[in-house]
Formats: structure tokens, C-alpha cells, sequence
């Protein structure tokens, strides 16, 4: 790692895109890795691109839309760490995420898909590990511009968040007909200012050798986030990811990758938005300290009441 301090990073959905451009990135610092993601041969294949470059590797077979897989990812990571297999955990790269193109999907703890895999499955994950970092440590959130509506995204009407009680975010929608790619959008906006909120508050739960920040990748038109979309809405984004100066995943992973062990980067924390390699200011809507304390507060409960369930 090009760190001061060398160890394991942990990154969720390391298969494809942006986490496999990000995971290969890591291997090239000499990162060690858990790989988190749907077990299965992408993950395998991920793995042996990443181990032929000398670092050691572990798949975690994980689907991250069942909380109680999750769970156990968490506790296979523990086993790990207490054993001595890997070396400390001084990074969490929570990358994965999904965009439903239907919001009446639902996760299997009976969540609307876009936010139980985006958000939930990572607080899930984040909390259950909270104890198992070695200081310095970073959790690095992989977070989106798209809460708040500048005219570049209105003029392609990409829809802004909608905020509610997380409790009402992570009920799938309801009726025998999809609301449609408008309210897809929404979900997808209200997961990510989520994560922002969440990040400052995780900030003032974690240790003090812990720092937390979210990576902005840039807009990456075309990539697997959207496959859940009409055909004609990924053939959109496939020609936009076309455009001279749209980021890529090839390009957006070694940031990404630099975010989480690079020295340069090791001052952030309090949940600081990073846009490629600039900080920027968030919005005034996505610093709110009453709704950060709701979000921890509600997430608790979505997690215990998934925990629960028969």
C-alpha cells in the first residue's frame, strides 16, 4: 500500500466497472483484499486478475440485497482478522450499488432494492466491522451528485432527491404498475444523499483513528448501475459514455483506489465529498444534522427488524 501503514482493504462489489477498475487499482499499491461480492466465476476471475499482480486476495461470496448474507461476510471478515489469515483492516471501499429500474422491487428483508443494496446492506456491513479496524483506518462511501439538480441535470432530466423518513426510503413502492424510471431516479438520488448523511454521522460513532469520506467518480453513463433499465435507456448511456471528458471506470478506479490507502489523501474525514481529486462542498441540504441523527437512528431499526425476521 502506498500508505504509512500497510494492511487489507475491503471493497464491495469488486466484479464490475468502477469496483473492478478500483480493485485492480488497489492490487497495484499492494493492497491485500476481501473481495465482497455474488459469488460466482466474476468474482473468482476478479480475484486471479488481482492475485497475479502479488498481493493476497479472499473472496467473500455476499449478495448484498439479503441483509443475512451480509451478516455473514461481516463475521466471516472477524474470523479473519482474529485469526491472523489477513493483515489488519485499514480500508472499507463500500462501492457496490444498484438502480432499480422498478421500485416496487423489493430486497429480500422486504426493503425497495435501490436503497437496501446502495445504502442499507453498507451500514449493515460498516456497523458489524465498526470494532475490527487497526487504526489509521478509512471507510471510503461511494456517493452521487445527483441529490441536488444543477442544470446539466435538468436539462437531462435526471430527477433530485426527495427526502423522507428512511423508514418510508425503504418501502417499495406499492400498485400493479411500475411508477416508472422518474421515481427509479428519485430512489437512486435519496440512497446517495443518504450516504452523505450517513457518513457524518458515522464520523461521530467511529473511532478516532477512523476517517470517513465519499468518493464522486464522476458521471459514468452506461456502466452495469443501470441494467435494470429499458434497453433503449442503456443504449443512451452507452453512447454517452462515449463523450470525450465523461468519466470512465478505467479511469475513475485508481482514484477511487487513491481515496482509500494513498497518504495524500489520508487527512479526510468527517464524511468530506471528494469529485475525482477535488474536495467540494456538499450542499446546504445534505449537511442536516436532525435528519443524519434520524437516519442512524431508523437505520438501527430496519437492521434489527431484518434481524429479526423469521
Amino acid at each position: 500500500m502506498t500508505s504509512t501503514e500497510p494492511g487489507t482493504v475491503l471493497i464491495t462489489g469488486p466484479t464490475r466497472n468502477l469496483g473492478r477498475h478500483t480493485t485492480l487499482a488497489l492490487a497495484e499499491r499492494r493492497a491485500d483484499l476481501l473481495l465482497v461480492g455474488r459469488a460466482g466465476p466474476n468474482l473468482t476471475a476478479i480475484a486471479a486478475e488481482a492475485r497475479a499482480r502479488g498481493v493476497r486476495v479472499r473472496e467473500i461470496g455476499c449478495d448484498l440485497s439479503r441483509l443475512a448474507d451480509v451478516r455473514a461476510a461481516a463475521a466471516t471478515v472477524r474470523d479473519l482478522l482474529a485469526s491472523g489469515t489477513v493483515r489488519p483492516l485499514r480500508a472499507l471501499v463500500a462501492n457496490a450499488g444498484v438502480m432499480s429500474a422498478d421500485t416496487r422491487r423489493v430486497s429480500a428483508d422486504g426493503y425497495e432494492m435501490t436503497f437496501a443494496v446502495n445504502y442499507l446492506a453498507h451500514a449493515q456491513l460498516i456497523g458489524d466491522l465498526l470494532d475490527s479496524f487497526t487504526a489509521p483506518a478509512r471507510v471510503v462511501l461511494v456517493g452521487s451528485n445527483t441529490y441536488s439538480a444543477n442544470v446539466w441535470r435538468r436539462m437531462l432530466h435526471v430527477p433530485q432527491a426527495s427526502w423522507a423518513d428512511p423508514v418510508e426510503l425503504a418501502r417499495p413502492a406499492g400498485g400493479d404498475t411500475n411508477p416508472g424510471m422518474t421515481e427509479a431516479g428519485i430512489a437512486y438520488s435519496n440512497a446517495k444523499l443518504a450516504i452523505l448523511y450517513y457518513a457524518h454521522e458515522l464520523q461521530r460513532h467511529a473511532g478516532a483513528g477512523i476517517n470517513v469520506s465519499v468518493f464522486e467518480p464522476g458521471w459514468m453513463p452506461g456502466t452495469a448501475l443501470g441494467r435494470g433499465a429499458p434497453k433503449a435507456f442503456q443504449a443512451i448511456g452507452r453512447a454517452l459514455g462515449r463523450v470525450p471528458g465523461v468519466s470512465t471506470p478505467q479511469r475513475s478506479g485508481p482514484l477511487l483506489a487513491a481515496i482509500a490507502v494513498d497518504e495524500k489523501w489520508a487527512h479526510l474525514r468527517d464524511g468530506a465529498f471528494v469529485v475525482k481529486t477535488k474536495p467540494t462542498d456538499v450542499q446546504p441540504v445534505a449537511l442536516d444534522r436532525v435528519r443524519e441523527r434520524r437516519l442512524w437512528a431508523a437505520t438501527a431499526e430496519l437492521l434489527e427488524r431484518a434481524d429479526a425476521a423469521p
